[in-house]
């Protein structure tokens, strides 16, 4: 996707054009890897207050991004495991903005979840390397979006973790910040 002057979606907002093809699977499972290295190159350097820093107007700060980034995707983890094992589960939600006002996602430090982001997309990496064809038409029933599958959560969550990068790069570019 294109960079765009919306600091809500610096790279745009997320598109799925399926069916998948297996390049597209592909790229998207290497995006999934490579995100905790993107992530960190993104923190890395930030002091304190840099990260206490929101990435706009209204927005998280780029302590809470790192934070809300583990949270999502250890959901969307365990979500493509609900897939795998269940017949098209109907999953919890949970609200993004009221996780990401806890004390934790407020304050802990970075590394507790850079840490977890890189062994969280580890695994999955290793999981969704072991799938076939068929197991990415595998689906969940989410109560607001409706049935996902596979393919649609991975493209989703690839597309996310470069989402919020940006959030951070951006900031970063804006302040001057090396």
């Amino acid at each position: 996707m294109a960079e765009t002057t919306d600091l809500r979606y610096p790279i745009g907002k997320h598109q799925f054009e399926g069916p998948a093809t297996f390049a597209q699977r592909e790229h998207w499972i290497g995006e999934i890897e490579e995100a905790p290295a993107r992530l960190g190159a993104a923190v890395s350097g930030l002091s304190d207050a840099q990260l206490d820093t929101p990435y706009r107007e209204g927005g998280w700060t780029a302590r809470q991004v790192v934070h809300h980034l583990a949270d999502s995707h250890m959901n969307a983890y365990i979500r493509t495991r609900l897939a795998l094992t269940e017949d098209g589960p109907t999953i919890k939600t949970y609200d993004q903005e009221r996780w990401a006002q806890l004390a934790d996602a407020r304050t802990a430090p970075i590394d507790l979840s850079l840490n977890l982001f890189r062994g969280l997309h580890a695994r999955w990496a290793l999981l969704l390397r072991s799938l076939g064809a068929d197991d990415f038409a595998r689906a969940v029933m989410h109560p607001e979006r409706g049935r996902m599958t596979l393919d649609q959560s991975l493209a989703l969550y690839a597309w996310h973790g470069r989402h919020h990068v940006a959030h951070i790069t951006s900031l970063r570019e804006r302040m001057g910040w090396k």
